[in-house]
């Protein structure tokens, strides 16, 4: 079965005969590029539908995962998120303002300050939950239960190898 990267390196192939046996990289990154552009479309779409936006559930869901009380700090919710601080503080604003996040003092430390969920985001996060597994389990809907576990080997071996090992 081909696909569009196959051809993209047909192209290649014909272009560049000599670099045959050096187009691999150009295949897998291809191709990891091509379903995080359709991951984020079809992620965007489920969320809109409970009118969030893709990086809005992702800050959620990072507080839900975290455990009860469902707070971390605006540093480790960077460390998952893998943006600028600026970026961070201004998606904390903007969750505030729609009610979805609370800042309080740090427990230990009054200078610091914790961001939590609030009990209508913990609500909502809860709602939807199921149907996002859902969701997400129907995007890889064509792999058997043997190639998802093997594909998600393969990409843990390559984060690893660049230092992708840490979140919060």
């Amino acid at each position: 079965m081909e696909d569009a990267v196959d051809r993209i390196l047909g192209q290649w192939r014909r272009e560049r005969p000599d670099d045959v046996d050096d187009l691999w990289p150009m295949g897998l990154v291809g191709r990891i590029q091509r379903l995080d552009r359709i991951l984020d479309r079809e992620l965007k779409a489920f969320y809109a539908t409970r009118d969030l936006e893709l990086w809005e559930a992702d800050v959620l869901l990072t507080l839900r995962r975290s455990g009860a009380p469902y707070a971390l700090t605006p540093g480790a919710l960077l460390k998952a998120a893998m943006i600028t601080s600026g970026a961070m503080t201004n998606r904390i604003d903007r969750l505030e303002a729609k009610g979805l996040v609370q800042r309080s003092p740090g427990p230990d430390d009054r200078r610091s300050v914790r961001v939590q969920l609030t009990p209508r985001a913990l609500e909502l996060i809860d709602e939807f939950f199921a149907e996002h597994m859902a969701n997400e389990a129907r995007l890889f809907a064509a792999l058997t239960a043997g190639e998802r576990e093997q594909l998600a080997a393969l990409l843990r071996t390559a984060l690893h190898a660049l230092g992708d090992t840490d979140i919060t």
